[in-house]
């Protein structure tokens, strides 16, 4: 279905479907990115309420090291992790049969085809497990995601079914690595995260609606499957250069896909996207090729912190793939309004040079701001991917890197950005997959 690679199109952003996870709608978010491991449809499945066991509330506002509990309690999730994971694919059946059989009410909070929904527990359940440990990476990600669940429809008492139908398939195949002290550990995990996630969502009904519904007032086809749109939010949408949102259209309820804003906050309030069809991409198909002017979709919450740290005057050194050059094109424009103090170092990749079909606005953009330089790199020219162009110039050690696209290129672009020199601290990115991760 829809797979994110970004934060854009093919910028894999990471994924909010999952309880742990968005995403991985991340990671991102412009086109649908399939990042964060497929963008999210429907809520994710939660932990049993806080009445099942004493909560940790500390979880949530503390930053203390682990606790020798909960380091066991981590090592047991974890193994339970290792045994189910070859039967994921019967576990996460048998999980969605007990849910809508014992809480039938709780379907139409899903996607009417669950295809894209099924795989998503387990990537969520690993990804949450390998940060156990990590109090404040995964805090911060179970807040964004509790936020983010309020578009579903979500609420406090969802949760506890959620959590009963997850133990429960997890007992029945996890084998001899369930055990009463297993359990436990499960249903103080779930808990904390659970109420973490709940005080997120009450948190934010106090500022913000569940999603925006937004006109589309622009339409333009650049290639044969790239799109950009402009939408008019119908209330104010306050975010920053370098996040991403969940859409949802009109064609596909309750099916949302990630997307990087394409400009900074803009004076008018208009809000672009740059969307890549990609196979099979139901939302993706229809904003590029079905959206029609005067059409209306809606809009989750922004995520992210793909942002620039204007404290520093320190130089950008962005990496843009495909539909990934969209957040890259805000954060630009995101410098520019602040006065330019700092360079930026633009590459911009894609497999030929019709595929570069932003580098019009781009070299534009160079011509402007005497701060800014543009480089497009193309796979049939250059004969190389595009994170090894960057070994023929810099020193990059002093930058801050951005990088932005397929998650194949974020993975290598990493590796190459740390091969010569950038420090791990330095480098930014928002990719489903990679949203959790903690830099090391």
């Amino acid at each position: 279905m829809d797979a994110p690679t970004t934060t854009s199109g093919e910028n894999g952003m990471p994924g909010e479907g999952g309880w742990f996870l968005p995403h991985a709608e991340p990671s991102g978010p412009a086109g649908d990115q399939a990042s964060p491991g497929g963008s999210g449809s429907g809520p994710a499945p939660a932990p049993v309420p806080r009445d099942s066991v004493v909560p940790e509330r500390g979880l949530a506002r503390r930053s203390a090291p682990a606790t020798a509990e909960d380091s066991g309690d981590a090592l047991l999730i974890r193994r339970t992790m290792t045994e189910i994971a070859p039967v994921a694919d019967k576990v996460t059946s048998y999980f969605y049969a007990l849910l809508f059989v014992r809480h039938p009410e709780l379907r139409s909070l899903f996607p009417a085809a669950m295809d894209t929904q099924r795989d998503r527990l387990l990537r969520a359940l690993l990804t949450a497990a390998e940060h156990l440990d990590n109090r404040r990476v995964l805090v911060d990600y179970l807040q964004n995601l509790g936020r983010g669940h309020r578009k579903y429809g979500t609420r406090a008492e969802h949760y506890p079914a959620v959590g009963e139908c997850l133990i429960g398939a997890l007992s029945k195949y996890a084998g001899t690595a369930w055990t009463p002290e297993t359990e436990a550990a499960w249903v103080r995990a779930y808990t904390t995260i659970s109420q973490v996630m709940i005080d997120a969502a009450a948190a934010d009904e106090l500022r913000a609606p569940p999603w925006w519904q937004a006109e589309i007032v622009a339409h333009e086809l650049r290639t044969r499957d790239v799109a950009v749109l402009t939408v008019r939010p119908a209330q104010p949408y306050p975010f920053l250069a370098g996040q991403y949102t969940s859409v949802e259209t009109p064609w596909w309820p309750r099916v949302w896909r990630h997307y990087s804003f394409a400009s900074a906050p803009r004076p008018d309030g208009l809000l672009t996207f740059h969307v890549k069809a990609v196979p099979a991409g139901w939302v993706s198909q229809a904003l590029t090729h079905r959206a029609r002017l005067g059409d209306v979709i809606r809009l989750g919450p922004p995520i992210g912190s793909m942002t620039v740290d204007h404290t520093t005057d320190s130089g950008l050194l962005c990496l843009g793939g495909g539909t990934g050059i969209a957040p890259i094109k805000a954060l630009v424009e995101d410098v520019a309004g602040h006065g330019g103090r700092r360079s930026v170092e633009v590459f911009y990749g894609a497999r030929t040079d019709h595929d570069l079909y932003d580098i019009d606005t781009m070299l534009r953009l160079q011509q402007r701001h005497p701060w800014l330089s543009v480089r497009a790199v193309t796979d049939q020219r250059a004969r190389m991917r595009l994170p090894d162009a960057l070994r023929g110039y810099g020193p990059w050690y002093e930058h801050d890197a951005y990088l932005s696209g397929p998650p194949e290129m974020i993975r290598s672009g990493i590796a190459v950005l740390r091969d010569i020199g950038v420090p791990p601290g330095r480098i930014r990115h928002d990719t489903v997959e990679e949203r959790l991760v903690v830099t090391r």
